[in-house]
């Protein structure tokens, strides 16, 4: 895949004013939030954009639909029948339900594996690291391993074969050498890289084409099945279910918020300097009505269910993407 010269290192001087939600207490702005956002194409070219396209930071959990690349082309999902439903559960950023820690729990089962293996936390006052957000990311990744005859006590080492080939097939979307990305330790204990904001526009500007087959069973398992991709009530939930399951959502924390919608090729990636998550939602939605990306009553219901925080507060946005 070749990507355009100029695509890395769009210069900060050609950035635009970045966007500002502020939060209204009655006719008062009682706080604000700088976000920047950007629109790229399958082909790394930003089409729009508020603030600094550059912007880098972590992608978070917005990574997992690319970490789950490894479970399809290793032939895992369907030696231990994952069905769209297992896809759906790795890439989520789950509320830990029951129905949350079965779907994740079917997984290992499946390849004759147990709980006791996750390498992800027991989450404060729950009993098992099944209820974890990350887990269906976790089973994954020890199922992958176990159907390619990898370690599965080491699945989250940076040198395992797994993670390794998870880099390699991110850099092969960017463009660019895997020795150039940069991974850290998530809170899960999994690793997640630091990219710029248009580096992530791009990677779900693929998830959304039908040019990759693998991604494409990706997005249309997460959005056969929203609920297990957050949880009833949940942004990227509700969001792909407003949509008439057109637009792919999907979160991490510390203000990262993509988006794309299916067979256009277009990205969304937007991030919060301060990391609140209020206003990547506020955004999001500020933006899809701008992009022309669902319908009014769809964003409506959404932005009733959270943009009011409370009788008398609500969130607004200020600013617009702008073409490059």
């Amino acid at each position: 895949m070749s990507i355009p010269s100029g695509y890395r290192g769009s210069a900060r001087s050609l950035s635009t004013p970045a966007l500002e939600v502020r939060l209204r207490r009655g006719s008062s702005i009682e706080s604000t939030h700088r976000v920047h956002a950007v629109v790229c194409d399958s082909r790394g070219r930003v089409l729009m954009k508020a603030g600094q396209p550059d912007f880098e930071t972590f992608i978070r959990s917005a990574l997992k639909p690319f970490q789950a690349l490894p479970l399809i082309s290793s032939g895992a999902s369907e030696t231990y029948s994952c069905g769209e439903r297992g896809i759906a559960i790795s890439c989520g950023s789950h509320s830990g339900t029951p129905n949350h820690a079965r779907e994740a729990f079917r997984l290992l089962w499946n390849a004759e594996l147990d709980s006791d293996d996750l390498q992800c936390p027991i989450p404060s006052g729950r009993s098992s690291p099944l209820e974890h957000n990350c887990s269906g990311k976790h089973a994954a990744f020890l199922i992958t391993a176990r159907k390619m005859g990898w370690p599965v006590e080491t699945y989250l080492q940076g040198d395992h074969p797994l993670q390794q080939e998870i880099t390699r097939r991110v850099a092969e979307l960017l463009g660019l050498p895997p020795d150039e990305l940069v991974a850290e330790r998530d809170d899960c204990g999994a690793p997640t890289l630091r990219l710029q904001l248009d580096q992530m526009a791009l990677l779900f500007a693929h998830l959304g084409s039908s040019a990759h087959a693998e991604l494409e069973q990706i997005s249309r398992a997460m959005l056969a099945h929203p609920e297990l991709v957050a949880g009833e009530g949940r942004f990227d939930t509700e969001l792909m279910r407003r949509s008439h399951h057109q637009v792919i959502s999907k979160g991490g924390a510390e203000g990262i918020q993509c988006l794309s919608r299916t067979g256009e090729g277009l990205g969304v990636a937007i991030k919060v300097e301060d990391g609140a998550r209020r206003a990547k939602q506020a955004v999001a939605l500020h933006l899809l009505r701008q992009l022309d990306w669902m319908t009014p009553s769809g964003l409506k219901e959404l932005e009733e269910q959270l943009l009011i925080l409370n009788p008398g507060v609500h969130l607004d946005v200020e600013g617009e993407l702008r073409t490059s």
